[in-house]
């Protein structure tokens, strides 16, 4: 009498940067994956991308396609790893031919937040005093906030959270405009000072969201994914990659949304600016949440009628420079 033998699940290995943030957030997606499926074993692999290594350039200056995300990318071509955890809005919208985005996990806030220096305690935005410093590696936050407040003084910072926050509290700055999302999941949500409205400051494309990518032909790890996607965080941020790859821009273009679903529709609000904040265009298309990169297509179209090419175009002009 022969017996059949099963083979045991394969290990599933996830890739992640090396980054304080970047572990957090991939040790807590291993941690749903084992939820979900206690018997699997699922490994963590760390690597260092392009743009960790480089921190003393804007990130403007180095180009970001893929900046943080490119060695992650070839590690699952080459089958070292099996998926990798992203901060969503570091994912380019343009994915390498062979690799999907498998998963978008549940959003935490994705809107920006002001961090203070202690000698500022009780201030907000629209308080700080005449050439207060603000620190920000952002275009998209710079833009907005000088459209807002064109009488703050605005500087470049690089680095990691806690190296950030070292110059704020060294008193480099008088202020960084950062990501709530990220401080809340480093337990550092007391840092917050304000979250700032969508009003002054639109969002980064899929910020908040984590993205998990792999390989296309992997149906096993595409099924596995299924089982941490959010599907009304994933048809918000599909609308808004669908915004920015329509206008061609990379997360370091001045260009901002803001997603919101109300029982079946997507209310998606997008934004383009000059650098020098003179001039900024907004404008808001609502319609099916299952529509959503119709949408995002629709805004930009909409966007682009109103005179946001041209001023992309002058932005990719002044950044080739």
């Amino acid at each position: 009498m022969s017996s059949t033998v099963t083979s045991p699940a394969r290990t599933i290995r996830i890739g992640s940067r090396k980054s304080q943030l970047a572990l957090v957030q991939t040790y807590w997606v291993q941690e749903q994956l084992h939820k979900h499926y206690p018997d699997r074993d699922f490994e963590v692999q760390t690597m260092s991308t392009h743009g960790d290594k480089i921190l003393d350039v804007a990130l403007s200056k180095i180009g970001d396609k893929g900046l943080f995300t490119k060695e992650l990318e070839v590690g699952m071509l080459n089958q070292e790893i099996d998926l990798a955890v992203h901060s969503l809005k570091d994912l380019p919208t343009a994915l390498p031919e062979g690799l999907v985005l498998g998963c978008v996990t549940e959003r935490e806030n994705p809107a920006d937040a002001l961090v203070l220096h202690a000698k500022h305690q009780g201030k907000q935005l629209d308080t700080l005093p005449e050439g207060a410093v603000i620190g920000t590696s952002s275009l998209r936050r710079l833009a907005q906030l000088r459209y807002h407040f064109p009488h703050f003084t605005f500087k470049d910072i690089r680095g990691n959270l806690n190296t950030r926050l070292g110059k704020l509290d060294a008193g480099e700055f008088d202020a960084l405009i950062l990501a709530a999302a990220g401080l809340k999941r480093l337990d550092m949500s007391d840092r917050i000072h304000q979250v700032i409205p969508s009003e002054i400051s639109l969002h980064a494309v899929g910020q908040g969201a984590l993205g998990i990518e792999c390989r296309g032909d992997d149906p096993e790890i595409l099924d596995v994914l299924k089982a941490i996607e959010h599907s009304p965080t994933a048809q918000r941020c599909y609308a808004e990659r669908a915004f920015l790859r329509e206008l061609e821009g990379g997360c370091q273009v001045p260009i901002g949304v803001n997603t919101e679903i109300k029982g079946n529709n997507l209310i998606l609000t997008g934004m383009v600016a000059r650098l020098d904040g003179t001039s900024l265009i907004k404008d808001t298309v609502t319609g099916e949440a299952t529509e959503a990169e119709a949408l995002g297509v629709e805004l930009a179209q909409l966007l682009r009628q109103q005179g946001a090419q041209e001023i992309l175009d002058e932005i990719f002009a002044q950044i080739q420079r």
